[in-house]
């Protein structure tokens, strides 16, 4: 019974993280499935070696493993990394438990809650981190963020220049900033930035 109680709960718990609150929030059907696949396999693992003296060593290593593994098939964003370190605790806790008590659940209930919460689109929802390339070199940093501010429209909070070519004259910079409030008046671009790309974008 204990056992089946600890699937019903890791279960329960994987398919509200994977299907509740990430894919509705990142529309990756991948990683949601990566996510339960995860969950499970380290339940299993976890629940089978319970006994073992090398059960709690057994946790250290899924997460140092995971830690280190690079997934190169598509690119995978740090926000995203922490469901999988999710997935990873749900099944540990709910594997290795040798019963399931109140303390069990609210542990895996806080791990869900506290993705949910601090995923949640609505908070520092006008955060933005763009890597830009700029067609001129900019070797004053000052005159860059000047340059980006013109033309984003907003007061950026930090810059950090990744490259500098003085032959093609591009300056490629990281560059962190929130978005203008809706509504709010546009600020004319500078005529030398007219061909600015961004080259990615992330949430």
């Amino acid at each position: 019974m204990d056992q089946l109680a600890a699937i019903t709960l890791d279960l329960t718990a994987i398919a509200v993280l994977a299907f509740a609150v990430y894919y509705p929030r990142h529309r990756r059907r991948d990683l949601a499935v990566a996510f339960v696949g995860v969950n499970v396999g380290v339940l299993a693992v976890s629940m089978v070696l319970a006994d073992a003296t090398v059960g709690a060593g057994l946790g250290l290593g899924l997460f140092g493993v995971l830690s280190i593994i690079r997934l190169r098939s598509r690119e995978i964003e740090q926000s995203e990394m922490s469901y999988y370190f999710a997935a990873l605790a749900i099944g540990l806790i709910s594997g290795l438990a040798a019963n399931i008590s109140l303390l069990s659940v609210g542990l895996v209930a806080l791990v869900v809650a506290v993705i949910a919460i601090v995923d949640s689109p609505s908070l520092l929802r006008r955060s933005r981190e763009q890597q830009l390339v700029l067609d001129r070199a900019y070797p004053d940093e000052a005159e860059a963020r000047a340059a980006v501010e013109t033309l984003l429209g907003t007061t950026v909070h930090r810059l950090s220049v990744r490259s500098l070519d003085l032959v093609s004259d591009t300056t490629v910079v990281d560059v962190r900033y929130n978005a203008p409030r809706p509504g709010s008046a546009p600020t004319r671009r500078d005529a030398t930035l007219d061909t600015l790309h961004t080259l990615e974008t992330t949430r």
